[in-house]
């Protein structure tokens, strides 16, 4: 149910644009992520850190975005959002028991163990994916029109990052278990 309403604030985005264009938008998602992010403090009893730095984000981009009517901050939100992840995900390779891609995916993984180097090399690949999928939302912004944008953002990053985690999943399938030689 939480993870359902994670996306309303995209789909609240894609509606407002698509009636009343990007300002309008940018209001609703500042709106529909607080109010989401609200919910979900009240449901699990804590701010879940990763919508709570995303919806400061929105709210920081946003007011500029609204405030100074200039498209490009909101624009810049998912590029600076996926790049705090990757560096997330890099320092969590020096930092802590598990890197970020274990904790993350090891649920999907069930039973199966994975060693350190399988789960620092899926690790590694999260940074760099974040690290393009960053560039190409700027990309987007700045080489096609504003409704390209918006489509990429609204189609293209949740396609690229579902695949993405499926593909991270698979990946780690695939490999023999701790102990087997690679």
């Amino acid at each position: 149910m939480l993870a359902l309403l994670e996306y309303l604030p995209l789909v609240a985005f894609g509606l407002a644009y698509w009636l009343d264009g990007l300002y309008t938008a940018t209001a609703t998602i500042m709106v529909a992520m607080t109010l989401t992010l609200l919910i979900a403090w009240k449901v699990k009893g804590q701010l879940p850190k990763v919508n709570a730095i995303s919806t400061a984000l929105v709210l920081v981009f946003g007011t500029a975005t609204l405030i100074l009517r200039n498209a490009q901050f909101i624009q810049w939100k998912p590029s600076v959002f996926l790049w705090l992840l990757a560096a997330a995900f890099l320092v969590s390779a020096f930092v802590g028991a598990q890197p970020l891609a274990q904790r993350l995916l090891q649920p999907a993984l069930g039973e199966v163990t994975r060693t350190r180097r399988q789960w620092l090399a899926a690790n590694w690949a999260c940074v760099v994916f974040l690290l393009i999928i960053g560039a190409a939302n700027l990309a987007f912004a700045y080489r096609f029109s504003e409704a390209t944008w918006v489509r990429f953002k609204l189609f293209g990053l949740p396609a690229a990052m579902f695949v993405f985690m499926l593909l991270q999943v698979w990946w780690l399938h695939s490999r023999p278990p701790q102990g087997e030689s690679t």
